[in-house]
């Protein structure tokens, strides 16, 4: 196919067209599924082609926001490129009762986010556990 690259590249031209396809991007939305359980809010999202080490999740008083950056971008001509490698982005609001601690595993693309019920603790950022 013609304007195709193919081919091996160096790190280098990666982590440039990493930086320069983030810069340009808009996080992608990422669609949730939330429900209640006995001690928790469950929040559920797909995250595909990261790792846990990728993704932060961020408790406040009143929402759960998480987010991935982009894991790499091989300089490609695309026929067509609907989604990346990261850039995510989702906030989600906490109904009152919950915040008092977080937990959150990522399993085969799927992020499963734990908000504990109680008063709300304060602030805390984490990251995902790898299950």
């Amino acid at each position: 196919m013609d304007g195709m690259v193919s081919g091996p590249f160096d790190h280098g031209e990666v982590q440039r067209a990493t930086r320069a396809a983030e810069e340009a991007m808009r996080p992608q939305a990422v669609p949730v599924n939330v429900y209640e359980a006995s001690e928790a809010l469950v929040i559920v999202a797909p995250l595909p082609a990261v790792s846990a080490s990728d993704v932060t999740i961020e408790l406040r008083a009143d929402a759960v926001r998480f987010w991935s950056h982009l894991r790499s971008a091989a300089p490609r001509d695309y026929l067509v490129n609907e989604w990346s490698y990261g850039g995510y982005e989702r906030e989600v609001d906490l109904p009152a009762g919950y915040g008092s601690g977080l937990e959150a595993t990522l399993s085969n693309g799927q992020l499963a986010i734990r908000v504990l019920r109680g008063a709300p603790a304060g602030d805390l950022t984490i990251q995902p556990n790898h299950a």
